[in-house]
């Protein structure tokens, strides 16, 4: 591979000796990962169910390691959303923020959602998970990626930092930053990314880095906890960005992330201003582990008594939440809808219903007052109003199993109905007419209209397998 001499010499610097065993990787075969959704299934299930030769992740409990001559990505449970193809290193950002349930949650940068969708399925239906990203056609991406995951528990939005700021300053109990970066340390796996790199170098996204690590520190609560990752081994992206967190929001503090082999730590000689507690940050080297580049670093915010007993000014502090709770209105169930969901095992709060344009959601608690930025979804797509009918959503579909729905057929994964049922086509089932929902293994893929045994195909054509 073709690598720019500038970055080169800078590894040469970085790594010394081990300048040899890094160059030597980009003539080795990347790692493939699955990351099990364990908020439909546990691990255990899974791997009962999994037709998948899998190697575990030793940073995450529930990552593996598939063999490139697996395609997980045809398989029905993929379909289902019982996991997430996600390269390994980058399984360990979401794995190492310690998300309780109840928590509310930001992924700032959260498009295409591979780390969103595990703080999601951390939540386990709890809490509020907020899912942003500044480019509108990937936070589309995002949301799919949500939904598939079933979290019906999630905002997502499209909206530079400043704008989250002004509605959400200090709600967040924990907040993921996966910063845009250089994509150093996926070279290996798009090398397209090195005509970037050679375009616009490291500064670029330095510059963008800062205004989002300071914006997450303020958005964050007091004695909440802040992740910080890049995919890059540039110090200005990567130790110099914790040294300007710290000297700007003094009142944040590093905090040690776990040590696995093959880690290496934050280096403080890298940094321009060093800092304490650099080591408690950490480097992934794909020469040192199965798995590509990253850079990671773990800080909470201190409480306004903390701060003032170590003598930081009062102007520094910025604890102040300026927040509102969003004013739910409330929709009525149309009869046709209210029939329906008699036939489903969800408690439907008509409180937080809302409809818009015939279309029907049933919003998250504890939502902030986010009316004003761009919202691409709140809470869960539960179907469409239509005229003396209602029709449910695909989202609405995955994010139930087959014990939530009194019609339901579960088929097996080599049934071949299943392929056919995923390609758009109609296929026969047997029971009532009416809605059914189509599962594999007991997990909701989509739905399906019975008339005398043939089964109408429902299921989103923007979903459907080629």
């Amino acid at each position: 591979m073709r690598l720019p001499e500038g970055f080169k010499n800078r590894i040469r610097e970085q790594l010394n000796d081990e300048a040899d065993a890094y160059f030597e990787c980009y003539d080795k075969p990347r790692y493939q990962g699955l990351r099990v959704n364990t908020h439909k299934i546990s691990v255990e299930e899974f791997l009962k169910l999994s037709p998948f030769e899998l190697t575990p992740v030793p940073w995450t409990d529930n990552g593996f390691y598939y063999d490139s001559n697996e395609q997980p990505s045809k398989h029905p449970y993929y379909h289902a959303g019982l996991y997430y193809l996600q390269e390994p290193s980058a399984m360990s950002p979401a794995a190492f923020l310690p998300i309780a349930e109840g928590d509310r949650v930001l992924d700032m940068c959260a498009a295409p959602g591979g780390k969103t969708t595990e703080l999601g399925a951390k939540l386990h239906g709890t809490g509020i998970l907020y899912a942003n990203d500044i480019s509108n056609s990937r936070a589309r991406a995002l949301l799919k990626n949500i939904e598939l995951f079933g979290i019906t528990n999630s905002v997502v939005i499209s909206e530079p930092p400043e704008k989250l700021l002004l509605k959400c300053r200090g709600y967040f109990d924990k907040i993921l930053i996966d910063a845009p970066c250089s994509g150093e340390g996926m070279f290996r796996k798009e090398p397209s990314i090195i005509s970037n790199w050679e375009k616009v170098g490291t500064k670029y996204y330095a510059d963008i880095q800062r205004r989002i690590i300071v914006a997450g520190a303020q958005l964050l609560k007091p004695d909440g906890m802040m992740l910080y990752s890049t995919c890059t081994f540039s110090p200005e992206e990567d130790e110099e960005a914790v040294a300007h967190l710290l000297k700007q929001c003094p009142y944040m503090e590093l905090v040690e992330l776990p040590m696995f082999d093959g880690f290496d730590t934050g280096h403080n000689e890298w940094a321009l201003e060093p800092v304490q507690n650099m080591e408690y940050t950490r480097r992934l080297w794909p020469h040192r582990i199965k798995g590509e580049g990253h850079f990671l670093a773990l800080f909470r915010k201190r409480t306004e008594e903390e701060c003032k007993s170590d003598g930081i000014p009062y102007e520094y502090l910025d604890m102040n939440p300026d927040y509102g709770m969003y004013p739910y209105k409330g929709a009525q169930l149309t009869e046709e809808a209210r029939e329906f969901f008699k036939g489903i095992d969800i408690p439907i709060d008509e409180e937080r219903l809302e409809e818009h344009e015939g279309k029907l959601y049933s919003a998250p608690k504890d939502m902030a007052d986010v009316r004003g930025l761009r919202i691409l979804r709140s809470g869960v797509f539960l179907g469409d109003n239509k005229k003396k009918r209602f029709e449910p959503s695909q989202p609405f579909a995955v994010s139930l199993q087959e014990k939530n729905c009194q019609y339901a057929i579960s088929l097996k994964p080599d049934d071949e109905r299943i392929m056919r049922y995923l390609k758009g086509e109609t296929i026969s089932i047997d029971g009532p007419d009416g809605y059914v929902l189509v599962c594999v293994d007991g997990f909701g893929l989509g739905w399906g209209k019975l008339n005398r045994g043939l089964c109408k195909n429902k299921y989103n054509a923007g979903w459907r397998m080629s």
